[in-house]
């Protein structure tokens, strides 16, 4: 509503606005309520991790035993693949484009990659030495990049986590 001298009132805004709220919502289809924690973090670690399921408890666990508070999770399939051993560039860009909002957004202080045994975007190989070769390509990929971030790598199979 407009006042005497033509200036849209307080009180008129705020409903318009809780009407503009209300259908932005209404067209939604709620799935659940959850009230998320909205303070600003600092990421103990940014984790190049692989996609697949079978090693998503262990990254649950590992995160656990690392005590890490906050992470910035980068899944995708293969891991660490697409910085050692990219299909294309725009691939490796991908990944380094990722680490660096990390690093940029919640001052991560450290990178950890991740490659695994049997994986399907290797073509399942078995072969440690392969992975681990892959894992010190990925590395250099990142510290390359970013000289000063601590950068580990990690991999796994059905049985064991180990560092590389």
């Amino acid at each position: 509503m407009r006042s005497a001298s033509g200036a849209t009132t307080a009180h008129t805004k705020g409903l318009f606005g809780l009407f503009l709220n209300f259908v932005k919502v209404s067209s939604m289809n709620t799935i659940f309520s959850f009230q998320s924690n909205k303070t600003h973090y600092t990421a103990d670690a940014c984790i190049v991790w692989c996609f697949d399921d079978r090693f998503s408890k262990l990254l649950d666990e590992y995160i656990k035993q690392q005590n890490f508070a906050h992470v910035d999770l980068v899944k995708i399939a293969g891991g660490a693949k697409d910085l050692a051993s990219p299909e294309n560039e725009p691939a490796r860009a991908y990944l380094l484009d990722q680490i660096a909002k990390s690093i940029k957004l919640h001052h991560t202080k450290e990178i950890i990659l991740m490659a695994h045994s049997e994986c399907g975007a290797y073509g399942g190989s078995t072969d440690v030495d392969f992975y681990t070769n892959e894992l010190q390509r990925a590395r250099e990929s990142v510290q390359k990049q970013f000289p000063d971030i601590t950068v580990e790598c990690i991999y796994a199979d059905f049985e064991l986590l180990q560092h590389v």
